[in-house]
């Protein structure tokens, strides 16, 4: 039976303010994201290739061996951008019951990736739409995240930990490619209320900015469409006013 396919609800880019404010999350088509970082579609893609070099994730509490990463961690302030020392990754329990609570400590994104001209465009671009929202914050604290979720187990899981909110200000992620495989649908649910909608992010450089605090998220486990297998590649860049989560 073929697997139903929901169109993402994206957006014009002069409506970005508008939606997120009115829904808690909003969607913009890849033209429309190379539009708000100020760069050419061809700079975006020029990221892609540092997917094919991330390293396995070894905390999977299920034992899977299906999604590799890196991490790097950034501290906007008006128009600086800086990169601070390789530090852990740490949710509270609260935010994820699978590995809440745990140092995880992550390759680091390449320096070569983040000197590429679009890595600083796309992070100040998104601080500033997060600064439209959030006028008081000064300052920046962020996250980035490149995921791959492979088939390798024959089934890949993009949260593992379900449905969830992240613990911070606003969660955006860019769906960079996606390779022989079906599902991968994502779901956001209004934290506080029955609203919720269901769609599959398929257009490379496709965009999810949420608010943390409204709305929680998740997507579908992975399927390979053949033998050979496929995989789901990600940049997830968190935003969060009050310091790196972990912090004292």
């Amino acid at each position: 039976m073929p697997v139903a396919h929901f169109a993402p609800p994206a957006v014009p880019l002069p409506s970005l303010d508008e939606v997120l404010r009115a829904r808690g999350y909003v969607v913009l088509g890849a033209a429309d994201v190379a539009a708000l970082a100020g760069v050419a579609p061809a700079a975006l893609q020029a990221l892609v290739p540092s997917w094919d070099d991330l390293r396995l994730d070894e905390y999977l509490k299920d034992g899977g061996r299906y999604r590799r990463r890196r991490h790097a961690c950034f501290v906007v302030e008006g128009d600086a951008l800086r990169q601070v020392p390789h530090r852990m990754h740490w949710q509270p329990v609260e935010y994820n019951a699978l590995h809440g609570g745990m140092e995880r400590w992550f390759e680091p994104v390449a320096p070569v990736t983040v000197a590429q001209p679009a890595w600083p465009a796309l992070v100040h671009a998104l601080a500033r739409a997060c600064s439209r929202q959030r006028p008081a914050v000064a300052r920046w604290h962020v996250e980035a995240h490149q995921f791959r979720i492979d088939t390798s187990d024959g089934l890949g899981r993009p949260t593992p930990e379900g449905a969830h909110r992240d613990g911070v200000d606003f969660v955006a992620v860019l769906l960079v490619a996606r390779h022989a495989i079906k599902g991968g649908e994502t779901r956001v649910f209004a934290a506080n209320g029955p609203d919720g909608q269901r769609f599959t992010l398929d257009e490379p450089w496709s965009l999810l900015l949420m608010d943390d605090a409204r709305v929680i998220h998740e997507s579908t486990p992975i399927q390979p469409l053949n033998a050979s297998g496929g995989h789901r590649d990600t940049l997830v860049l968190t935003f969060r006013a009050s310091g790196f989560l972990g912090d004292a």
